[in-house]
């Protein structure tokens, strides 16, 4: 039995930021270096949260909260500086992407632009022979509801 003695309530605070809100010089923020050096920031400041929306791959209006699965995440949150380390994308290539914009997500640009950019990524990964052995991992990993998903988006 617990009683009101032995409870031990402390104050935390934290913030609340989507993963898109990150900086980024490709258009939306990533799991990349950005995000690490921002937990490291909260950490710092003595935040004990980082609460965050939902990650999922976004449909019509890019809301988090309309997502098209609920396990799913979003390929746009995918650090390109983290392929490029991999040797999946070249720095060259990157560099002569069209400035984006700052201040906002461009998502019809990067729904385009970024699909095309993870392609190469993947082409390449698979040029090196990389791509096969991960890839047949996350399927084992993710098997209870990959195939539905894949055809869901397919169809």
């Amino acid at each position: 039995m617990t009683t009101r003695n032995s409870l031990r309530l402390e104050r935390a605070s934290g913030i609340l930021l989507h993963i898109s809100s990150l900086p980024s010089k490709y258009g939306i923020g990533t799991f990349g270096e950005k995000a690490y050096r921002f937990v490291d920031f909260l950490e710092e400041a003595g935040q004990a949260y980082w609460q965050i929306l939902p990650l999922g791959h976004t449909g019509f209006g890019d809301s988090p909260y309309q997502c098209y699965s609920s396990v799913a995440g979003n390929p746009f949150f995918i650090d390109l500086d983290f392929l490029a380390e991999e040797g999946f994308l070249d720095y060259n290539y990157l560099n002569c992407l069209n400035p984006y914009d700052d201040n906002r997500v461009d998502f019809g640009r990067i729904s385009v632009e970024r699909y095309r950019i993870l392609k190469i990524a993947f082409d390449q990964a698979s040029r090196m022979g990389k791509a096969q052995e991960k890839i047949k991992k996350f399927e084992e990993e993710n098997g209870d509801w990959l195939e539905d998903y894949a055809m869901f988006m397919a169809v």
